[in-house]
C-alpha cells in the first residue's frame, strides 16, 4: 500500500467489528459486494495452532456481506495500517485490498481496506461441512483465546445490528451443546 493521504476506511466483517483495536474516528454499518463472511480460515495463531487449528472467518468470492466500515483520519492511517498487518497477517492468508463499499446509512460508497481471504493460501479451508466447522471451533484455542468466543462475539455483535445469520446462530448452538 502506498503512504496515506487520505483519511482510510476499514470494513470488518469478524472480530474487527466488535473489537477493532485501533482508534476510529466513526464507524457505520455497511455492504461490501462480491465476497461472504464465512469460517473458511484454518487458525494457527488467534485461534489455534498448526497441530490443533481453529476456524476463523475469511471474505470469501461471492455474494455480499454485511459488517462495519470505520474511519479512520490519515494522521493515524499509517500507524493503522501497522497495527492491521499485525495483527491479521501474522501467517499472510488474507490479501489488503481495497473494495468499495456501501455504507447503509446513507447509500455512499467509499473506498475500504479489506481483508480478503487467499485462496492459495494452506490456510484456506475452503467450504468446510457443518460438524467440521463446529468440531474446529470448539476445539480450538490459540493466542487471542478460545476460539468459540470469537464465534459467540461475532453473533452476539451481528444481533446488535440486527443481523440473525441462521447458519451462525444453528452453528452457535451447536457450539455451545459441545461445551462441558
Amino acid at each position: 500500500m502506498q503512504p496515506f493521504t487520505q483519511d482510510l476506511w476499514v470494513f470488518g466483517y469478524g472480530s474487527l467489528m466488535w473489537r477493532p483495536g485501533f482508534e476510529f474516528e466513526e464507524r457505520r454499518e455497511a455492504r461490501l459486494y462480491g465476497y461472504h463472511r464465512g469460517f473458511c480460515v484454518y487458525s494457527h495463531v488467534h485461534r489455534g495452532t498448526p497441530e490443533k487449528p481453529g476456524l476463523v472467518f475469511g471474505l470469501d468470492r461471492g455474494g455480499a456481506c454485511r459488517g462495519a466500515a470505520f474511519r479512520v483520519t490519515a494522521e493515524k492511517a499509517t500507524e493503522t495500517y501497522a497495527y492491521l498487518q499485525a495483527r491479521e497477517q501474522v501467517t499472510s492468508v488474507y490479501l489488503d485490498v481495497l473494495r468499495p463499499v456501501k455504507l447503509l446509512d446513507t447509500g455512499a460508497r467509499v473506498t475500504a481496506l479489506c481483508f480478503i481471504v487467499d485462496r492459495a493460501h494452506a490456510q484456506y479451508a475452503g467450504k468446510l461441512g457443518f460438524e467440521d466447522q463446529a468440531r474446529l471451533i470448539s476445539e480450538g484455542q490459540g493466542q487471542s483465546g478460545a476460539n468459540l468466543d470469537y464465534l459467540k462475539g461475532t453473533v452476539e455483535h451481528l444481533r446488535e445490528m440486527g443481523i440473525r445469520d441462521a447458519h451462525l446462530e444453528a452453528l452457535w448452538h451447536a457450539v455451545s451443546q459441545r461445551l462441558p
